[in-house]
């Protein structure tokens, strides 16, 4: 039976296009998995492939949400095993692409999330509303201090969920993660990275050109939808320094400066978590052979595993010959 491939790593490593190669050559589809690439009509600020840039390829997990809707990793979990187990039976490969990281180990390792009380979760939100971010990183210091320290202290939303994790379970918010393990459909997880250096400056690139090409115009348009009123939508990196500007609160360059900075940021920490992943086989962005190499890596992990029966499916390019993978 086929197997699903995973391609996950840091912001504008070059995911989207190994993945939509991977796809090509192994006759899948893409499993989306950034969580900000769920709403639609936030395209330019999320980098999401424009429709006739896919190939044909079939996407899921795109356009899902609007923006006045939130986004939730436990929603997020159950559709996208319901496409990835979709996708495997009727005999094509599932990519999943992305980095939103509690998404993949949601998705990857059947996290099973703690009970929610919407009593408790109001009360810290209205805690976040009427006091902001840094009562609510006090409170959470105070009742967990390995969780305040691991979470953005400007990650409001998140923080709200771990003190109610903590306090409807005694229990410290880390208690609650998912063991890592064999991932789920013994997928076959690749990780994209690159220098920083050179990351740093498509970064840079990529910020600019979204600014260039209607970032603004699109936040414009989205404001009209309800961004304002979205719980999560209106926090992504780009629109939350837009929706600044609009208010007055800096220029525009400053804006753009702002979003660049948080995407590196960003960056830094999804390397981090990805890299304490062991079951993740990197490849290097800038490879000329990207592909190539991670075909190799694949068809490397899967042996591995005992997914494939013998090595003989990669031939001299590196190119996977067979893509119907037989379980032993």
């Amino acid at each position: 039976m086929r197997v699903p491939i995973a391609v996950v790593g840091p912001t504008a490593t070059g995911k989207s296009d190994l993945g939509l190669d991977l796809a090509a050559r192994l006759d899948g589809e893409i499993v989306n998995i950034d969580a900000m690439q769920l709403y639609r009509g936030m395209d330019i600020g999320t980098a999401k492939l424009p429709v006739a840039q896919r190939r044909g390829i079939p996407h899921h997990q795109l356009d899902v949400l609007d923006v006045t809707e939130t986004a939730s990793v436990a929603t997020y979990q159950r559709a996208a095993a319901a496409d990835v187990e979709d996708i495997l039976a009727r005999g094509r490969t599932p990519v999943i692409v992305g980095g939103s990281m509690m998404y993949v180990q949601a998705l990857l390792d059947e996290w099973e999330f703690p009970a929610t009380d919407p009593a408790v979760r109001a009360r810290w939100e209205q805690v976040l509303a009427e006091q902001g971010v840094a009562a609510v990183h006090a409170a959470l210091r105070a009742a967990d201090p390995v969780a305040a320290a691991t979470i953005l202290p400007t990650d409001g939303r998140r923080m709200v969920r771990a003190l109610e994790v903590v306090e409807l379970t005694g229990q410290p918010f880390a208690a609650s993660a998912p063991t890592i393990g064999a991932p789920r459909w013994n997928t076959v997880v690749l990780g994209v990275d690159r220098d920083t250096a050179e990351l740093d400056a498509r970064i840079e690139r990529r910020t600019a050109l979204m600014f260039e090409t209607g970032l603004v115009d699109e936040v414009r348009g989205l404001i009209d939808q309800g961004l304002r009123e979205g719980v999560t939508a209106r926090r992504a990196i780009g629109y939350a320094q837009v929706l600044a500007y609009l208010d007055d609160e800096y220029d525009l360059n400053h804006a753009e400066e702002r979003t660049f900075i948080g995407t590196r940021r960003y960056v830094r920490r999804q390397r981090s978590w990805f890299r304490r992943d062991p079951r993740v086989r990197w490849v290097d962005g800038a490879d000329p052979d990207l592909l190539g190499a991670a075909l190799r890596a694949i068809e490397s992990s899967a042996i591995e595993r005992g997914a494939i029966e013998s090595a003989s499916a990669i031939d001299n390019a590196g190119s996977i010959d067979r893509t119907e993978w037989t379980t032993q």
